[in-house]
């Protein structure tokens, strides 16, 4: 199945009123499925507050934005359904922490997956298993204050893996606030821009380094490190095979040691790279934090984005500290302004960004995994919970690690980075009796009235688009028409005749004509029958009519 036939489930977070309200509204923005388009209301509790700020006095590295519910007097303290006592022996540490970690997943999980949006979750994880597929869950977070909270260690109860662990659920956050997304290149290999930045200023060897005038010394160990990146990802992309055949996937990576702004923009625009990796120092600030080429030059996330987007880079990776974490005013997170969020409201496919500062080899123990399952043509998503399970066995699940990675992923985008090998075919032979009495029948769509305008439908499917980039067969130049926008396909129901069925992929739905009148069919599936009509996008657009010719024999 292509990786954009697989299932999504797509949440929203709002806060309802007020500043100082602790009144939310979540709700379904994309389903599998009509009916799992719910809304629900809820309070945020104290309770989840108290253990979120216990956990960050455990494990956060930077004094992030507290929730605004909890008074400015609030002292962290053990959460009393984890510690017995008030005081935690020290050899009781490590339980503590594994505690408070699964408790912290359990509430934020039975905080969104609460009533209808909870049974919305299992009928499309069921919709997704039927198809023998995973499901997407995207999450968007529009209130700025939750954006810190680490909503990849969700679990449905103690002892069940974290929501981003799972091969059956890739989770990812997103927004809808965001135009849809041009052509992607259809690639073959991957192409890598490494981008080493300037150390952390705050580091003591970096000051005295430069009082013993060891610059070309940090050069000359600079160069090693992007010479060791370079191969870790080269060397990891060649190991792979699967399906029983070796297939490695090429992988070229071009390497800048401290570029001036200027440098970095002309690389990015002198060849076609598909993934863009930087490591080196960063902080938070309102314009999509900034990231330090050298000592004397920064660049922010809004001036990245835009040479990011214009160069068509897909995949944007940040080996910085804090780059999926807001900047702080007055003590609350200010709205789109970490690194993640920028690139992706300017239009960047997928950008993997830290919650909190990482260690080098847990970064690098990243990386390594996380190009390897690339080269295995995974989804960026699938890629990505491959590589957080890999640091979760490394440093064990009591330790933030596995919970620092955070990726955002555009609405539209499928994760594919470079195409997939395709399926083997099956062919079965034309003498069969099965194949003559379930072939699907003739079938056509036709202007409404102009019945000379007519799209055969070949070889029982049929794709309808506003742009000829995606194998569209009906080309509709009309607004509301998305680049990919809907199929009609046929499907052999056990014995059943063939059965003609409508998908939708697009952003505003397709519009068909029932008893009832029109009725809008988006993001999912409907059975058709001869004589159906259709209006893609708009109601103002043309009306198309799907007709199955029962008389042709072809």
């Amino acid at each position: 199945m292509p990786l954009s036939d697989t299932p999504c489930l797509s949440l929203a977070i709002t806060r309802l009123t007020a500043a100082e309200s602790g009144h939310y509204a979540l709700w379904v923005l994309q389903a599998p499925y009509p009916s799992g388009y719910v809304h629900h209301d809820c309070l945020w509790p104290l309770t989840l507050s108290q253990t979120w700020e216990t956990w960050q006095s455990l494990f956060s590295l930077r004094g992030l934005p507290m929730v605004p519910r909890i008074p400015s007097t609030y002292v962290p303290e053990p959460v009393p359904s984890l510690a017995g006592n008030d005081a935690i022996p020290s050899s009781g540490q490590a339980g503590y922490t594994s505690r408070l970690m699964q408790h912290l997943g359990v509430q934020l999980w039975q905080w969104l997956f609460d009533g209808p949006i909870q049974s919305s979750l299992d009928q499309s994880q069921g919709i997704a298993i039927g198809q023998g597929n995973s499901l997407r869950l995207r999450l968007e977070i529009r209130d700025p204050e939750l954006i810190a909270l680490p909503w990849e260690i969700m679990q449905p109860q103690p002892g069940k893996q974290a929501i981003s662990l799972s091969q059956q659920i890739f989770f990812s956050r997103t927004t809808s606030d965001v135009d849809p997304l041009p052509p992607l290149r259809i690639e073959q290999m991957l192409k890598v821009l490494l981008v080493l930045g300037h150390d952390d200023e705050s580091d003591p060897a970096a000051a005295i380094r430069q009082q013993q005038g060891g610059d070309a010394q940090h050069r000359l160990k600079l160069e090693q490190e992007a010479e060791a990146l370079a191969s870790l990802l080269t060397r990891s992309t060649k190991t792979y095979s699967g399906r029983g055949q070796t297939a490695p996937v090429p992988c070229e990576v071009t390497t800048l040691l401290q570029p001036t702004p200027a440098e970095l923009i002309e690389q990015l625009e002198a060849d076609s790279f598909n993934v863009f990796f930087y490591a080196g120092h960063g902080m938070p600030a309102p314009d999509g934090g900034l990231l330090f080429l050298r000592d004397d030059a920064a660049l922010n996330g809004t001036e990245l984005a835009q040479v990011l987007t214009r160069c068509r880079v897909k995949l944007a990776v940040f080996n910085a500290c804090w780059g999926a974490q807001p900047d702080e005013q007055g003590q609350h997170a200010i709205p789109r302004s970490s690194l993640a969020e920028v690139l992706i409201h300017h239009g960047v496919p997928a950008v993997v960004g830290m919650r909190d500062s990482i260690a080098d080899r847990e970064s690098l123990s990243f990386i390594q995994v996380f190009a390897q399952a690339l080269a295995e043509r995974s989804p960026v998503d699938e890629a990505v919970a491959i590589a957080r399970q890999h640091l979760l066995t490394l440093y064990k699940f009591n330790q933030p690690a596995w919970t620092l990675p955070v990726l955002y992923m555009h609405p539209e985008f499928d994760g594919e980075l470079i195409k997939r090998i395709a399926e083997s075919v099956t062919e079965i032979p034309q003498q069969s009796t099965t194949w003559i009495d379930n072939q699907p029948p003739a079938a056509y769509l036709t202007v409404r009235n102009q019945p000379e305008r007519k799209w055969r439908v070949q070889g029982g499917i049929i794709r309808v688009g506003s742009s000829e980039d995606y194998g569209n067969d009906l080309v509709l130049d009309e607004p509301g028409v998305s680049r990919k926008h809907a199929e009609i396909f046929c499907r052999n129901l056990n014995d059943a005749r063939p059965t003609y069925f409508l998908r939708d992929f697009s952003r505003f739905g397709t519009l068909m004509l029932t008893e009832k009148g029109w009725h809008k069919i988006h993001r999912s599936e409907v059975p058709l029958t001869s004589q159906t009509q259709l209006k893609f996008g708009s109601s103002k657009g043309q009306t198309v009519e799907f007709i199955i010719d029962d008389s042709d024999s072809t």
